[in-house]
């Protein structure tokens, strides 16, 4: 019987929810190519998603990820690490479930939080959301996107087990979406 698996895996999730390190491990599991979204708009941008921000708006930047999302998910064969705000708009969450088979990596804030500061290219590249402080604005950010994070998931995995136990439950649930 042929593999009826969508074409890409997709994971979306909140800063520090493990998106990149899973999808890397994913990617090497199932031989697939890991491509970061956020990288990409770097990369096409020629600056740094803050900087993006600055010159452009929140609206700039979602206007940009929104084109790169959509390139992304016409390729195939791919773990595909979307940035945390890429649920925010409905076409780009319409193109990830036509072609994809989008993972929801979730994580207690504390923890979220804990990863956040201990990736220093976070603070240099990533902006503010809210005027609000730290943790106050993870909490925030969170919860008004869990929702989205939710509609827009097939399946939630728990990530904040060890690598090697989230990379064995997020290929379970893709294998079982044959």
């Amino acid at each position: 019987m042929a593999d009826r698996r969508p074409p890409n895996l997709v994971l979306i999730g909140y800063r520090g929810s493990g998106k990149t390190t899973v999808g890397r491990a994913v990617a090497d599991r199932l031989g697939f190519r890991l491509v970061d979204t956020d990288a990409l708009i770097v990369s096409e941008a020629g600056m740094p998603i803050a900087t993006i921000f600055e010159q452009e708006g929140e609206s700039g930047f979602r206007e940009r990820e929104a084109r790169v999302v959509r390139a992304v998910m016409e390729g195939e064969g791919q773990v595909a690490s979307m940035g945390g705000g890429a649920v925010l708009r409905d076409d780009s969450v319409a193109c990830m479930r036509a072609r994809g088979f989008v993972v929801w990596l979730t994580a207690p804030t504390e923890l979220l939080w804990r990863r956040i500061q201990a990736d220093a290219a976070t603070a240099a590249n990533r902006p503010a959301l809210t005027s609000l402080p730290g943790i106050e604005e993870v909490r925030a950010v969170l919860a008004a996107r869990t929702p989205r994070y939710r509609a827009a998931a097939h399946v939630e995995v728990d990530a904040t087990a060890e690598l090697e136990s989230v990379v064995d439950a997020v290929l379970a649930a893709y294998g079982s979406s044959s």
